[in-house]
């Protein structure tokens, strides 16, 4: 039988990432709101920026960042009413919606895009050295692989 237990070192490392990832978070969180965006607002404009013509189903957007479509749905509203994007109906669905980057959004993205790098690299980047920062890629790597794997075979291979 595989013992399904952690290790007492396991377990400190395994609480250490989840409070490191949460400090990561509030404090990448702070300085996006200097630029009064919140990492939701972040996330959608950036995933419409990276698609063809600024433009995603409302289901494809809530895939691409992984969200409930209940939780976009709320985050759109807040984002619809400060016009950083738009809803259009979609062609031949009318329960989808087309979501839209507008020019505002873009202009948001683009002010905040350095700031909220530079804090990536201050608050994470060089913490690190370029040994440490291949490490963590292998690592987060392997678990990635791992958590994929265990999606496939809970699914059944329909993931």
């Amino acid at each position: 039988m595989v013992n399904d237990r952690l290790t007492e070192h396991e377990l400190t490392v395994w609480r250490s990432l989840l409070d490191t990832t949460t400090e990561l978070r509030r404090l990448l969180a702070a300085q996006l709101q200097e630029v009064e965006l919140s990492p939701g607002d972040y996330s959608v404009l950036l995933a419409l920026t990276e698609a063809s013509e600024r433009t995603l189903r409302s289901s494809e957007l809530a895939d691409a960042i992984d969200w409930e479509r209940s939780r976009l749905s709320h985050q759109l509203g807040r984002m619809e009413r400060r016009g950083l994007v738009r809803r259009d109906e979609c062609p031949g669905d009318n329960r989808g919606a087309l979501i839209v980057l507008t020019d505002d959004g873009a202009g948001a993205l683009r002010r905040a895009a350095g700031p909220h790098l530079r804090a990536v690299k201050h608050y994470f980047a060089d913490a690190l050295n370029t040994d440490q920062v291949e490490n963590l890629g292998d690592v987060l790597g392997s678990i990635r692989t791992h958590l994929d794997e265990l999606t496939t075979t809970t699914s059944g291979g329909n993931s």
